[in-house]
């Protein structure tokens, strides 16, 4: 099985420019989530005839997911790329250890393994992140470490030659300092801390273990395919039908009944009709 997991590894590695990622969580997005029974066939495929196939069939539709998961990490400053990356690798570790006999969806089983995956990943970039946010930043990280002579602090004369040799302040020069010769923050609250206030951790900002990524990703699928219908709705109404109704809801600066009576010189109550039919169609639409 590991053969497995390199194989379909060689298909998922995210290359090329930024713009590329895009189409990849495009096409990822357009990828069908697999109906149980037919996840079930090409789980059993796997598990008892080794299909590279079935494997390959079952990572590629929950690529959404892991798309879905490794946004929850963006905060950390990390590209999204990478985190996408390593959600691949916890999908394809869910694929090789999941057993259909257990009858539950592989999301339910691979959402922890796609976290545990990331989670490392965030965990082994964090500090680095935070000692070193930007390009000058970066190279000065660099530079001074390999500038500075002992485990001593710079004098005086040392940080103004460190600073004309790399081309940059004094200032950042001891910041950069000071960031290299402060303690790593753990990761992990101290079990015996009796101070709520400061028992917190970067850990403690990760995604919540009890979120259900099928329900959230089915969330955001639902309320993007309902915008788009509705959009598609409004579209088919007449001009003045659509002003009446962005007027009176879909603006912040509401208009009452009577005002956009006095602007197409009619009564309220006609507008009231208007309305009440637009809405009509805009239902329908909906629920078709």
């Amino acid at each position: 099985m590991t053969t497995a997991v390199t194989a379909i590894d060689h298909d998922l590695t995210l290359k090329g420019p930024v713009g590329s990622l895009d189409a990849y969580i495009q096409a990822v997005g357009a990828i069908p989530v697999l109906a149980k029974e037919d996840e079930q066939a090409l789980a059993h495929r796997f598990r008892e005839e080794g299909d590279l196939q079935a494997a390959r069939e079952l990572v590629m539709a929950h690529l959404r997911f892991v798309v879905h998961i490794a946004k929850g990490y963006q905060g950390y400053g990390l590209p999204l790329a990478d985190l996408i990356q390593e959600g691949n690798v916890g999908m394809m570790k869910a694929v090789k250890r999941f057993d259909p006999a257990f009858d539950v969806r592989l999301v339910s089983f691979a959402v922890h393994w796609i976290r545990a995956e990331i989670h490392e990943y965030v965990l082994r970039n964090w500090r680095i992140v935070k000692v070193a946010t930007t390009k000058a930043q970066r190279k000065l990280f660099f530079n001074l470490r390999k500038a500075k002579k002992s485990l001593a602090w710079l004098s005086h004369a040392e940080t103004q030659a460190v600073a004309a040799d790399l081309g940059v302040s004094p200032k950042e020069v001891t910041e950069m300092e000071r960031r290299l010769s402060a303690r790593e923050a753990i990761f992990d609250p101290v079990p015996d801390s009796r101070d709520d206030d400061r028992a917190f951790s970067p850990a403690a900002y990760l995604p919540s273990p009890d979120a259900d990524p099928a329900k959230l990703v089915e969330k955001d699928d639902w309320h993007d395919d309902a915008t788009e219908r509705m959009h598609s709705a409004m579209a088919e109404l007449d001009e003045r039908s659509q002003d009446i109704l962005r007027s009176r809801w879909l603006t912040d600066d509401k208009q009452t009944l009577h005002e956009l009576a006095d602007v197409y010189g009619v009564s309220a109550e006609r507008i009231r009709q208007i309305e009440a039919n637009a809405i009509k169609k805009l239902r329908a639409a909906m629920e078709a």
